[in-house]
């Protein structure tokens, strides 16, 4: 990314938090960025592309935190607390942005905004799926979804009170969330589980349906894919056929018959159902 091209996000993001996406007009960014509205215009077509570059930066922002401690050794609890904290900060630092994005009702949802905002919700659920999977192990793997469900809605209730009022410390906030993680996940033994890989699976096509109303792209679908694999222990063979997948999509006339064959080796794995189903569904064969 470029500076200037950086700058002007940054500025946008302050001015977003001041004074709403709705009432901060091209003008006020590019005069506060020091820049000309010509010179926007090189960086972005348009207000809208500049509302997605925000949240694409931000997002990208709570990556980066959050991949500080991958390399560390740490315990996984350790490592999760650590996040949590970052996570908790980050949000707090922002937390102008984020309030405005809650009341501002003039944001323009396009398709690509509503596609980004949804795989961010998803990358989150994996994020605590895969750290709570590492934290108390494969026991609980039945629970797992049930459980990082429970921490989003715990999480965010937090996080609602914290926006109000900071005066909370973020490791406090992290070691009291992890400790009813702790009693939770000792509770859920004793249980079935009321989300299942498949049920999951299921949800999350219905839910992108309606999201999305049918707009995803297929290249919008292997990345989450890709985004997938990389959380499984031996993908090499799917990382083939998901090669031959996005040489197929960049191709004018994609051969439907090879398609079919990369997505059948996804047969039987819950978690790519709804990506076979969505790729189906956009080149129009059965499965």
């Amino acid at each position: 990314m470029k500076e200037k091209e950086k700058l002007v996000i940054e500025t946008a993001i302050k001015l977003f938090a001041a004074k709403g996406f709705a009432s901060t007009s091209i003008q006020e960014i590019a005069e506060e960025a020091g820049i000309s509205k010509g010179a926007f215009y090189l960086y972005f077509k348009s207000k809208d592309e500049l509302l997605y570059s925000t949240l694409q930066y931000y997002f990208d922002i709570i990556e980066k935190r959050l991949s500080l401690y991958e390399d560390q050794k740490l315990l996984p609890r350790e490592k999760f607390v650590y996040q949590l904290k970052e996570l908790i900060e980050t949000l707090s630092e922002h937390k102008e942005f984020i309030i405005m994005q809650a009341r501002e009702q003039a944001i323009p949802l396009n398709d690509e905004v509503k596609e980004l905002l949804f795989r961010m919700h998803m990358e989150s659920h994996k994020f605590y799926r895969d750290s709570l999977l590492d934290i108390y192990g494969k026991q609980i793997k039945p629970f797992v979804w049930d459980l990082s469900t429970m921490l989003d809605g715990i999480f965010h209730s937090y996080m609602k009170v914290i926006l109000v009022d900071s005066d909370f410390d973020s490791r406090d906030i992290a070691e009291y969330i992890m400790k009813r993680m702790d009693n939770l996940a000792a509770g859920l033994s004793n249980d079935s589980p009321l989300l299942s890989e498949q049920k999951v699976a299921d949800l999350l096509h219905k839910t992108k349906a309606l999201f999305l109303q049918g707009n995803s792209t297929i290249y919008t679908i292997l990345h989450a894919m890709k985004k997938e694999l990389e959380n499984m222990e031996n993908p090499t063979s799917l990382n083939t056929s998901l090669e031959v997948l996005m040489e197929e999509a960049v191709k004018e006339n994609p051969r439907i018959p090879v398609i079919q064959g990369m997505l059948s080796n996804f047969k039987d794995i819950p978690a790519f159902e709804p990506y076979r189903q969505e790729i189906a569904a956009l080149y129009k064969f059965n499965l």
